[in-house]
């Protein structure tokens, strides 16, 4: 069982958002966290992309 939040962390997950367009099979999904005190808004950052082999930009899901 997954255990409960404590504080203002959660986790999130991030999309790229280049693959989604370029038409590819797959997805490119990392999990990471957040403070939600801080960070109120989504959560963007750069990070790489295995099928498409570089660098894009991935957006917060859900």
């Amino acid at each position: 069982m997954a255990k409960k939040a404590k504080g203002n962390r959660v986790q999130v997950i991030l999309e790229c958002t280049e693959h989604k367009e370029s038409g590819m099979p797959g997805t490119s999904r990392y999990i990471t966290t957040k403070n939600r005190k801080n960070i109120t808004g989504r959560l963007e950052l750069k990070k790489y992309n295995p099928i498409l082999k570089r660098v894009t930009v991935h957006k917060e899901i859900k």
